[in-house]
């Protein structure tokens, strides 16, 4: 994107609004990759918001106030004029990068949709799913991500944040998958499932899978288990799969998935498991035991012990991050 290439390493104060009832504070806007990066004033992240899903509450007057998404869970202030300027200026890339309506948009849409009419014909419907997913790119998976997320949280409650717990999962998301990963961990009150995996590398916990256990090894598993799914399926392919042919055609051709579609996915987003020769490999690879998750969720044992075991989080970050919902 080259409007955000142009302010990658911008920084402005701000002042955040955590949730509905909750006071605002102090902040460190910037920009990070496809997000805007919400810090305290020691460095440390406390969200992170999709760039396209941004909306401004305010056109036209100081200080901008900014939400995530259509709940407003969370509300963002900025006086500064520029760091205003560009988050406006990214937010018109994005709206050019999107289909306008016009007579030749009108006529490629048309002959796109009826050349993949076509060759649908010729293909499998998962032929054409697999085609979808793999030219969807990573900045339209954290959107679709962030979206279920916000519905996620409409029905389990806003997603546990304390400084230090946020720090914990960044740290716990760099162990498991490496130090410069996308990947992130975010713990919800009260989520149906013990965890789930979002499209664009986010991971989804209940509290009660890092406050019922004493082991980090526990959390590392659900993690681990629901991101080895990714290995036998994308965490993508169940959206198109509940939506239809149509609205996995609608992605392909213009990049877009209806609100609507996945508000109803996130009412009904389970738990997949995963075949477990590719949970062994997944825990091989994060050099993290296997008995703690197998004992803790009555899982099939798939005897994964690495020799030495690396540490999965040191004593304060496990700490804090079984008290990240104790704000």
């Amino acid at each position: 994107m080259t409007a955000l290439d142009k302010y990658v390493r911008l920084e402005s104060g701000g002042l955040w609004r955590a949730g509905p009832d909750a006071q605002r504070r102090d902040v460190v806007v910037s920009f990070g990759d496809a997000t805007l990066v919400i810090s305290d004033p020691a460095g440390r992240p406390l969200s992170h918001w999709s760039l396209p899903a941004l909306i401004r509450e305010n056109p036209g007057e100081r200080p901008a106030i900014y939400i995530p998404d259509d709940e407003a869970s969370e509300a963002l202030e900025i006086a500064e004029d520029t760091m205003v300027a560009a988050i406006e200026e990214v937010r018109k890339a994005l709206a050019k990068a999107r289909p306008k309506p016009g007579k030749l948009r009108h006529w490629v849409t048309a002959a796109s949709i009826l050349i993949v009419l076509a060759l649908a014909i010729f293909w499998l419907p998962g032929a054409l799913m697999r085609q979808t997913l793999a030219v969807v790119p990573a900045p339209k998976r954290i959107e679709i991500g962030a979206a279920i997320l916000g519905h996620l949280q409409a029905k389990a409650g806003p997603a546990c944040r304390t400084p230090d717990g946020v720090a914990a999962a960044e740290r716990l998301a760099a162990r498991l998958f490496g130090g410069q990963t996308p990947m992130q961990i975010v713990i919800l009150p009260d989520l149906d499932a013990k965890a789930v995996a979002l499209p664009g590398g986010i991971n989804v916990l209940d509290k009660s899978v890092v406050q019922t256990s004493d082991d980090p090894a526990v959390t590392a598993g659900y993690v681990l288990s629901q991101r080895a799914m990714g290995t036998d399926h994308d965490p993508l392919a169940s959206i198109l799969r509940d939506a239809g042919f149509g609205t996995t055609l609608r992605l392909l051709t213009t990049g877009e998935l209806p609100t609507d579609i996945l508000a109803a996915y996130a009412t009904r987003i389970a738990p997949v498991t995963p075949h477990a020769e590719n949970l062994a490999l997944t825990f091989e690879a994060a050099k993290v035991p296997s008995a703690p998750y197998v004992a803790a969720a009555n899982a099939p044992d798939f005897s994964v012990t690495p020799d030495p075991v690396t540490p999965i989080l040191n004593d304060s970050d496990w700490i804090s991050l079984q008290n990240i919902c104790n704000a």
